[in-house]
């Protein structure tokens, strides 16, 4: 019986620890970085309303009630309704779901672009290195939103045509930033103390070198969620996003919302204040995150 409780409690105490760290992390987050927390706790708000859309929203997102048009916020409509009597509260919150899966997609393909793109080139070097610089110099001189709205217009309007083409479009331009980290890092004491006993590239790389740029990810991975949501609502509100009637932020803000601004401006103020809330408390909650996690900020004051 004794050995089953100790082995129970063995069981229990990394479980424990784990708490513990996260707990102090979140700690930290709160006393040293107050903004960033206040980031977190509006990305999570977002999130939440995102995911549970079926749930919190009072009404569906393309339900019509005539008799509602143009109502201004209001107890029973938070946001207030458009031209055609639904709800706008119900629609950000639809929204936001759209924004979340677009921007979080988005941001990890492009992250594992610039990840293969950039280790390999930092650390090889050479010709290669000089290959691949030359082909992302080429397409980091096209205008951003000339070259979306041209893909996007070849590939067709769409949620998997969009996530790829921003997914690729952040990838190759973020190569650079993980390149010139590999760079600074290929030259520490311990890659060539590995590099003399005779450990692989592939260790090398993903052993040595991929812990040690994670800071510069983690920031560049929450900058890319941000411009993948205003890429997004940029192209929706251009009509070469999400189609109708999909709310998305974007195509809220054109149309109907530009046609009604002076008689209904809750139309477009509504998504633009959200999108503007959700761009910058993820900008400031990825700062706070390179703060804290960076070993070479530690202990700056």
């Amino acid at each position: 019986m004794v050995e089953i409780t100790e082995t129970s409690l063995a069981i229990r105490r990394p479980s424990v620890k784990g708490l513990n760290i996260v707990a102090k992390f979140f700690y930290r987050l709160l006393r040293e970085k107050p903004l960033g927390a206040a980031g977190a706790v509006i990305c999570l708000i977002f999130l939440f309303a995102g995911v549970f859309a079926d749930l919190v929203a009072p009404y569906g997102y393309n339900q019509i009630v005539p008799i509602h048009r143009l109502k201004p916020p209001s107890w029973q409509f938070w946001f207030g309704t458009d031209n055609l009597g639904r709800d706008i509260f119900s629609r950000i919150l639809y929204g936001a779901r759209l924004s979340i899966i677009i921007g979080f997609s988005a941001a990890t393909l492009a992250t594992i672009i610039s990840v293969a793109l950039g280790i390999t080139t930092g650390y090889l070097g050479g010709r290669f290195d000089m290959l691949v610089q030359r082909f992302v110099d080429a397409w980091m001189s096209f205008p951003d939103l000339v070259v979306l709205i041209v893909v996007v217009a070849v590939a067709g309007p769409g949620m998997p045509s969009v996530i790829v083409t921003l997914g690729c479009f952040f990838g190759i331009a973020g190569s650079r930033i993980v390149r010139s980290a590999v760079l600074s890092v290929s030259e520490q004491t311990y890659i060539h103390a590995a590099q003399s006993i005779g450990a692989g590239t592939n260790r090398i790389l993903w052993r040595h070198i991929l812990p040690n740029v994670m800071p510069p990810l983690i920031v560049l991975f929450t900058t890319r969620v941000g411009a993948a949501i205003l890429a997004e609502a940029s192209l929706s509100f251009l009509g070469l996003g999400i189609p109708p009637p999909a709310p998305s932020w974007g195509g809220m803000l054109t149309g109907s919302a530009r046609d009604y601004m002076y008689l209904a401006p809750w139309m477009a103020l509504a998504p633009g204040i959200c999108l503007t809330l959700v761009v910058f408390s993820i900008n400031v909650f990825g700062d706070a995150l390179r703060d804290l996690l960076d070993p070479r900020m530690r202990g700056h004051r």
